[in-house]
């Protein structure tokens, strides 16, 4: 749902924007690392840390960047999203305005 308000946020200030299916078409951990350096954030606060396979999997544990990078690219349901990226710029679309902030 997010997602979808946060497009409509773009469109409404006449931009296009790609979307990509990150579930069926996983990032590689270079794209996700990519990702990270542009939104300037540490791995872990890209992930979604309610979705069961976190709480299953590693609730708890101590992992290094790569490590959380690792099971973003294994498990892509643990992506933060919506993420919008505007050439050297990109934020995470949670609340959905904060889009406003990078267009």
């Amino acid at each position: 749902m997010k997602c979808r308000e946060t497009l409509k946020l773009i469109e409404s200030k006449g931009k296009t924007a790609e979307i990509v299916d990150y579930l069926n078409h996983p990032p590689t951990l270079e794209t996700l690392q990519n990702i990270i350096k542009v939104l300037e954030i540490k791995p872990e606060e890209l992930l979604r840390k309610k979705e069961p396979v976190f709480i299953e999997r590693y609730k708890g544990k101590k992992l290094s960047d790569k490590e959380f990078l690792e099971a973003m690219v294994q498990n892509p349901q643990l992506i933060e999203r919506p993420i919008v990226i505007d050439g050297n710029k990109a934020i995470i679309g949670r609340p959905p305005e904060r889009v406003l902030d990078l267009l």
